[in-house]
């Protein structure tokens, strides 16, 4: 059987025209953006809430892990490990306290409580990690989750126990 070319034309053209345009199912597109860490540091302002600061920093969909862009989860990864520098590298956060007078004074409690959000921000962004990884089938990194989930109780519980205490930020060179 032989197809006139206009007829050929028009199934070629309704066929391309069929061709899905959304994003396949199940993924996403980047939600996040590089920036400083000062710019997605939550340490400043109250202690408290530090974990709803945290997860409105880095809104991606938690309900579709596997799906999360590959670009977002370098930037949750990055943001982890730059977190992680601001709170034991030289000019980070313990070298603050300890410039304050340590934890007893004023300033040193401040900074104390920055650095509990600081460690928020640093595990929940871990754990974010480590579950879209094995969201996305990397299942080696899930060793890792249950610890880190039972740090970030914990520091949880630290900064809901200091709520509404002033928190004190850090200026920290660093990007995600």
């Amino acid at each position: 059987m032989h197809l006139s070319a206009p007829l050929a034309l028009f199934l070629s053209i309704t066929g391309a025209l069929a061709l899905p345009t959304k994003r396949a199912a199940g993924t996403s597109a980047a939600v996040l953006k590089v920036q400083t860490y000062n710019a997605f540091s939550v340490s400043s302002g109250v202690a408290g809430n530090a974990l709803a600061e945290v997860n409105a920093k880095f809104p991606v969909d938690q309900t579709n892990l596997a799906g999360v862009a590959a670009s977002d989860l370098a930037i949750i990864a990055k943001a982890a490990q730059i977190s992680e520098q601001a709170e034991v590298a030289t000019g980070g956060f313990n070298d603050a306290i300890a410039a304050a007078g340590g934890q007893t004074t004023a300033a040193g409690k401040a900074l104390q409580n920055g650095k509990i959000k600081n460690k928020v921000l640093k595990l929940q962004t871990d754990v974010l990690r480590i579950q879209i990884e094995v969201a996305q089938g990397n299942t080696a990194a899930g060793s890792q989750l249950t610890a880190q989930q039972a740090k970030l109780a914990t520091n949880v519980a630290l900064d809901k126990a200091a709520a509404g205490q002033t928190a004190t930020a850090i200026n920290f060179a660093g990007s995600d």
